[in-house]
């Protein structure tokens, strides 16, 4: 929540969807994060890609996988900033991490997520894992203005 003014100003939802848990929903999430700010927005490139990776490692690392598990993708505005949230069906405790540099082709995951978004983070919900991402918005978001 953002406070202007003294006033509490709630996120806006900009858009959300909830995928079957399988390897096309990352493909899927990809077009509906394009779908949902106007071509060329600066942060779009980095939104799809952390959308991408999160959608990913929910449906590779999570429960979320497994038969008629789901992810949920939701991207929310606020002033000066979006959050993306990818909400999957839980992993028995294991949270997401950041991994050390091996070398191996896997593992990278969230080291994208790292360096493409302003801030991220996760918090339960019961059984369920939210990962969030925000990105910065230097002129407000387009609340009101994008394209569906």
């Amino acid at each position: 929540m953002t406070v202007l003014d003294g006033a509490a100003e709630e996120p806006v939802v900009l858009g959300e969807i909830t995928l079957p848990g399988g390897r096309r929903s990352v493909a899927h999430a990809r077009t509906f994060l394009r779908d949902l700010l106007p071509c060329g927005h600066p942060i779009l490139a980095d939104l799809v890609t952390v959308g991408s990776e999160t959608v990913c490692n929910a449906v590779t690392h999570t429960a979320s996988g497994r038969a008629g598990g789901q992810v949920r993708v939701v991207l929310l505005a606020e002033r000066g900033a979006y959050r993306l949230e990818v909400t999957d069906d839980g992993a028995g405790g294991a949270r997401p991490r950041l991994k050390p540099e091996d070398g191996g082709e896997s593992g990278r995951g969230m080291r994208i997520v790292d360096a493409l978004a302003r801030r991220w983070g996760y918090r339960q919900d019961g059984a369920r894992t939210v990962v969030w991402a925000e990105f910065p918005s230097e002129h407000g978001p387009e609340v009101g203005r994008v394209r569906w």
